[in-house]
């Protein structure tokens, strides 16, 4: 059977399924709306290490752990992992796999990186290659501050489109067997590059590349947002969730209130100090782990689409004066029998 479908997008026969899942994050999200989604919130920023990076580590193998106990699965005993962060050499995700035993592909999609792992990991089961898979991301503030910016000490001024990194971390396990949640269809992104250079303002730099991927997606698939009981896109934060509105609305095409973005999500835009909102490719991913497939399983939602976006820029092109490209990838999860 040919899974393709138009340029960017695959269907998957088998429609790999949701073993296992978990969200765990850090003090300033649990001050949030999402506080009693979470599986675990961490009330040290240090997650009892001793530093911030090795915090993070700590917060995606803790994360990692939860998922598979929940799906019954020792660590060594996966076929694949699929694992990313913001670090350099991704070292938050290999220092915390490092003794799983298990086959691993560390992988760099940005703040994409979710929905990048979990679209690897759902075409591997759904190919044959592996019984199970796990993707896990994770991102910390602190970490990301000192690697991005300046380090937390030099305390910076941050102007109102910049956005607050999300310590938080999500793991999922799919499989070919179990029911309940699977994934059907994956649409992969193309790097979108608008010309943006301000590092403070990736809401406009990551929205431009989500408006691309979901405008192929209902292409490729012959759907709409209709379609859809829910889309979640993955930290534009409120500026950028407005663009990609704005976008759409130019084509005459509503994303509708159904339309939500994880940065926006996460926090209380009014009442915390994270101005734009939320960020960090631990945003979507502790999003998704905590709050959205759990609220699927009790069935608020039967089909979603998460399109986690990520803005591709180092410290070094920033410096350079580059422009900031953006990219996103989709992923349909949908409730069997729903």
């Amino acid at each position: 059977m040919f899974k393709r479908l138009g340029r960017q997008t695959v269907q998957l026969p088998s429609a790999p399924s949701i073993l296992a899942y978990a969200g765990i994050a850090g003090q300033k999200e649990g001050e949030g709306p999402l506080r009693e989604r979470f599986d675990y919130l961490s009330e040290d920023s240090y997650f009892g290490e001793k530093t911030w990076e090795k915090a993070e580590s700590h917060m995606i193998k803790q994360c990692f752990a939860l998922a598979c106990d929940r799906a019954g699965l020792a660590p060594s005993s996966l076929d694949y992992i699929f694992a990313g962060d913001l670090l350099n050499q991704c070292v938050s995700s290999s220092f915390a796999l490092k003794d799983s035993r298990a086959p691993y592909y560390g992988i760099y999609g940005a703040c994409s990186t979710m929905a990048e792992s979990l679209s690897l990991a759902a075409m591997m089961v759904d190919g044959g290659y592996a019984a199970t898979a796990c993707a896990v991301t994770g991102s910390h503030f602190c970490s990301a501050e000192r690697q991005y910016r300046f380090p937390l000490e030099y305390g910076g001024q941050r102007p109102p489109t910049s956005q607050w990194t999300v310590t938080g971390a999500g793991a999922v396990i799919l499989g070919t067997g179990g029911a309940g949640l699977r994934i059907t269809h994956v649409t992969t992104g193309a790097i979108t590059d608008a010309g943006i250079t301000d590092a403070n303002n990736m809401g406009a730099a990551m929205a431009p590349a989500a408006y691309n991927t979901l405008k192929v997606h209902f292409s490729d698939t012959g759907r709409s947002p209709a379609d859809y009981d829910a889309i979640f896109t993955g930290d534009l934060g409120a500026l950028g969730h407005d663009i990609l509105q704005t976008l759409f609305d130019r084509d005459g095409v509503r994303l509708g209130a159904n339309y939500m973005d994880c940065g926006v999500l996460i926090y209380d835009l009014t009442t915390q100090d994270v101005h734009a909102g939320g960020s960090g490719c631990g945003c979507s991913a502790c999003v998704l782990g905590a709050h959205i497939l759990k609220a699927m399983e009790k069935g608020v939602w039967n089909r979603i689409l998460f399109a986690a976006t990520g803005a591709l820029m180092s410290p070094t092109s920033s410096q350079q004066g580059d422009s900031i490209p953006g990219i996103c990838h989709a992923v349909v999860i949908e409730k069997e029998g729903a």
